[in-house]
């Protein structure tokens, strides 16, 4: 399943984690969803691109698009 074809409500962690390999992924006891880049340590120039190193949202449809926006940049090598 790509990104694009995640349905926005109700959620599924284990959905969430297939589309977004590349992310360790989690929520919180509060309802939160955490995402954290795996293998991966962003250097200056990527973060200053907009990339980040862990995402979080109050809400699914929010996470979803952090993690689209975020899988559509490219990290330097």
């Amino acid at each position: 399943m790509s990104p694009g074809q995640i349905p926005r409500e109700p959620y599924d962690v284990d959905i969430l984690r297939a589309a977004f390999p590349d992310w360790s992924l989690f929520r919180s006891d509060a309802g939160v969803f955490y995402a954290t880049r795996r293998g991966v340590r962003l250097r200056g120039a990527d973060i200053d691109k907009g990339l980040c190193q862990t995402v979080s949202a109050d809400d699914a449809q929010a996470f979803v698009s952090m993690l689209e926006e975020q899988s559509r940049m490219v990290v330097s090598t």
